[in-house]
């Protein structure tokens, strides 16, 4: 159990600076959508400026290591696939249904608010689907 304190730490921050920053607010991400504010789509912006940055220095370490010991590897994926567009899709109609990507979920269950269980009830039940039609779907 105590191996697992850092990575609950980290959430909890993670969760904290999701709720601070408004990315996990509904108005924010409403705004977005209708392209009433740029502050949700700086946050994205900076996101992936960050990842992008992460993985360039992850591609230049020689020796790639998790903290247990496993080698870290980033394979390389085909553009322009029909299940990535499909998925795209289906994340990017989700999000703008909810008005909540899934990120800040357990951070607004956290907060108390009981709409966010209602949208983890709906996202554990997509994932039960996708596991039960998997083998039928395009991969």
């Amino acid at each position: 159990m105590s191996r697992y304190f850092p990575y609950l730490l980290v959430g909890i921050l993670f969760g904290l600076v999701l709720v601070k920053s408004e990315a996990a607010s509904w108005y924010r991400i409403q705004e977005m959508f209708h392209f009433q504010s740029f502050h949700m789509y700086g946050i994205l912006f900076s996101a992936i400026a960050t990842a992008a940055i992460s993985i360039q220095i992850l591609l230049r370490i020689e020796r790639k290591r998790t903290l247990d010991g496993q080698a870290i590897e980033i394979p390389s994926k085909e553009r322009g696939r029909i299940n990535y567009i499909i998925g795209g899709l289906v994340f990017g109609l989700g999000w703008g249904v909810i008005g909540l990507c899934p990120g800040p979920i357990f951070a607004l269950i956290g907060t108390g608010s009981v709409g966010a269980i209602v949208v983890l009830a709906g996202a554990l039940h997509g994932t039960w689907l996708y596991g039960a039609y998997k083998t039928h779907l395009p991969h």
